[in-house]
């Protein structure tokens, strides 16, 4: 029950901390973007990547590529809001739904392989805390109304339970769960990258970024 929970709270609490405090402080965000980044980065590569090559599936490599493919695709739709990329100056006047369309997608999909890696659902939670707080400041801004915003943070919430547990409940599941867990791997990949470059202005590293991303490192290394 707690791999299903940990998703599902994350971002509502990313909701009520930009409901509550607004932080306006971009450093701050940028920090916790780079150490979910880097705590992701870190459980894909030492976890996820040997336990998926240890089942000897034949072109594993090859739905690695595809997830990273299928990432950059969504990306296009979702304007880069899985790693805190959100951008637009122009007042929403409706809820962006392909932004997310892509989004939810994305959350689905990294959702799949957490019945069979519970501790992934550690590395999207903390994953998706920043997201959400990037994301609700986004959409307040923009003109969405505070429900409008809840109603898609709740949708957005749901994702990465519902993907869990329809790969727990779906007999068949079990049968194409390294393919997935490839694809997802790929995804995983991209992103993580992206946060941890995307964090420093000018792709410049301080020390407060290298900390919090040597830190992210080891954490997951010891879970």
């Amino acid at each position: 029950m707690i791999p299903y929970l940990l998703p599902f709270l994350s971002v509502i609490l990313g909701f009520g901390l930009s409901i509550g405090l607004q932080p306006k402080k971009k450093k701050s965000l940028k920090l916790l973007l780079a150490f979910s980044g880097s705590f992701l980065l870190s459980m894909t590569v030492v976890h996820l990547l040997p336990e998926i090559y240890q089942t000897a599936q034949p072109a594993v490599g090859l739905f690695i590529m595809l997830g990273i493919l299928l990432q950059i695709i969504l990306e296009y739709f979702s304007q880069g809001a899985e790693h805190g990329h959100v951008h637009g100056h122009d007042p929403l006047t409706k809820i962006p739904w392909l932004l997310l369309g892509s989004l939810c997608l994305h959350a689905f999909l990294e959702g799949l392989p957490v019945s069979q890696y519970p501790e992934l659902a550690l590395g999207i939670s903390i994953h998706h805390l920043p997201i959400a707080i990037i994301l609700t400041l986004f959409l307040i801004n923009g003109g969405l109304s505070k429900m409008q915003t809840l109603l898609m943070m709740l949708l957005f919430a749901l994702m990465t339970p519902a993907g869990a547990w329809i790969a727990s409940s779906w007999p068949a599941a079990a049968q194409y769960q390294s393919y997935v867990t490839a694809l997802v791997i790929g995804i995983l990949f991209h992103i993580s990258s992206t946060i941890i470059f995307e964090s420093s202005e000018g792709h410049k590293f301080n020390l407060a970024k290298i900390t919090v991303i040597i830190l992210g490192f080891a954490l997951a290394y010891f879970i």
